[in-house]
């Protein structure tokens, strides 16, 4: 069996590995991280929760070990583009937990916070940046930033990337990186326009597929139950009373549709939390830290949301509403099932879903099992539903449900939660002089935290919100990509 130690991976690169406990790779890793290191362009292809992270991040690591020069003022040597904040958090939470004992920077940027902060960590110039294609054209625009020097270019979660429309974004910028470089692409799922892209990007790439292309994860079992949507709200609660389900993440296509699962819950005496583009940045770290802790065992999100998440021990997941994109699907249920553990997926299908229920058991290609409803369930009628729905549309809005400020507006100088706060290094939890990227006095290693104001209207390269992603140190490396939340705000407001 393959271990880290056969790749001839740089020591400081194994040292850390073998005190987090990591020995095997997963799939993704054994085929990917060799062709890496030689500098090889890559386009890997493997299901959220496969340890994609460290395919890229470990011979990146390796190469920079070997090649020690000075980053370019103003720039960055690799340069590593997420959709969303939480998962570049948790991306570089990565490189700074396998990188800790090499004398690397790193920084991630991103929009919604101050601008002026990220451009006085950039100045100096970083070994990695990790950044969401919005932030970086605002930090290029505004001549803070140089790509010129770019050795190495990753593009994680391709596939959402283009989802959330960052194509003209991302053609923007390769424009402006060198011709001569190596990219990496990683994706959960290949459609025909990801295709495309890794072959006008990449030169005679490496091609990695270690699990068939658009299949789910092949330990979650998959369950859709047939309801009328006024049944789902009743329906969910009935399951969420068994004791069994420790940790169950629920998926709705619309903010407003998390809150109301979330109220509810809360009426029938289940605490939920949910994740949104709505919810403030202390909203969304409270909510994570308390699923994550088992404060609370239900978390509602969107699927925007939910990306990058990755929270042991997710028993279960919850499809409220059935996603309208069948590739949404994979990556939802690849929540649950993580680091080898067993997970089931449930799906509420009302008669307007069956033709999404079509779309994705053919990009799946298999067929889910049908469940009737629990043996002691009785589902409310349609007219029963309509009356509860007409309630809830009445429902005055209550307070707390929208950041301070007016609404769509947030205070000058704000993100949603108030004055973005400082970030602290990365990944040096115990902060020690000389442990290389978690150094406290390098300035290049700070790192900006916040959100996207409420009322501004993201552009089409902007993500509409951005999410994080947490492991434990005592699992398979693959068995998720990083840090959950990645570091907290806790910097007093001034």
């Amino acid at each position: 069996m393959t271990q880290f130690t056969d790749f001839g991976l740089a020591q400081p690169v194994l040292r850390a590995l073998e005190e987090a406990g990591y020995h095997t790779p997963t799939p993704i890793q054994a085929q990917a991280i060799r062709p890496a290191m030689e500098g090889r362009d890559l386009c890997g292809i493997a299901q959220t929760g496969t340890g994609k992270t460290a395919a890229f991040a470990l011979p990146i690591l390796h190469r920079l070990s070997l090649e020690k020069r000075h980053a370019p003022r103003r720039g960055c040597r690799v340069l590593v583009l997420s959709p969303t904040r939480e998962l570049a958090n948790q991306i570089a939470d990565s490189f700074s937990d396998y990188g800790k004992y090499l004398p690397l920077t790193n920084t991630v940027v991103f929009g919604g916070v101050t601008i002026g902060r990220q451009e006085r960590a950039l100045a100096p110039g970083v070994d990695i940046l990790v950044a969401t294609p919005g932030r970086l054209i605002d930090l290029i625009e505004r001549r803070s930033l140089t790509l010129e020097g770019v050795e190495i270019l990753v593009l994680d979660e391709a596939d959402q990337m283009l989802d959330l429309g960052f194509i003209h974004a991302l053609k923007r910028i390769v424009r402006l990186l060198p011709a001569k470089r190596q990219s990496l692409f990683f994706s959960a799922t290949m459609p025909k326009n990801i295709a495309g892209l890794a072959d006008q990007y990449l030169r005679d790439p490496v091609q990695v597929a270690v699990t068939p292309i658009a299949t789910t994860a092949e330990r979650v079992e998959q369950q859709v139950i047939f309801a009328h949507t006024g049944a789902k709200q009743a329906l969910l609660a009935h399951i969420l009373r068994d004791p069994k389900i420790e940790r169950v993440l629920v998926f709705t296509r619309t903010k407003h549709g998390a809150d109301r699962v979330v109220r509810g819950l809360e009426k029938v005496g289940t605490a939920a939390s949910a994740i949104h583009g709505n919810k403030s940045q202390p909203q969304r770290e409270r909510a994570l830290a308390a699923f994550k802790d088992g404060a609370c065992r239900v978390l509602v999100a969107t699927d925007i949301a939910a990306r990058g998440i990755d929270v042991e021990a997710v028993s279960h997941v919850v499809n409220f509403d059935l996603p309208n994109v069948p590739e949404s699907y994979v990556h939802r249920i690849g929540r649950t099932a993580r680091a080898g553990a067993d997970g089931l997926a449930i799906s509420f299908c009302n008669d307007e879903e069956r033709a999404y229920l079509r779309d994705i058991e053919r990009l799946t290609r298999q067929k889910i099992a049908v469940a009737p409803f629990p043996a002691d369930f009785v589902a409310p009628s349609r007219q029963e539903a309509a009356e509860i729905a007409q309630a809830e549309e009445r429902r005055p809005e209550t307070r707390g449900q929208r950041p301070s400020g007016r609404p769509g507006q947030a205070r000058p100088g704000q993100g949603f939660g108030g004055r973005p706060a400082q970030g602290r290094p990365s990944g040096n939890r115990s902060a020690e002089p000389g442990r290389g990227f978690g150094r406290p006095q390098d300035s290049r290693v700070q790192e900006a935290r916040g959100a996207r104001p409420q009322g501004e209207r993201p552009r089409p390269e902007h993500a509409p919100g951005e999410r994080p992603r947490q492991t434990g140190n005592n699992r398979p490396l693959g068995g998720g990509e990083g840090r959950a939340i990645g570091w907290l705000d806790r910097s007093p407001r001034s």
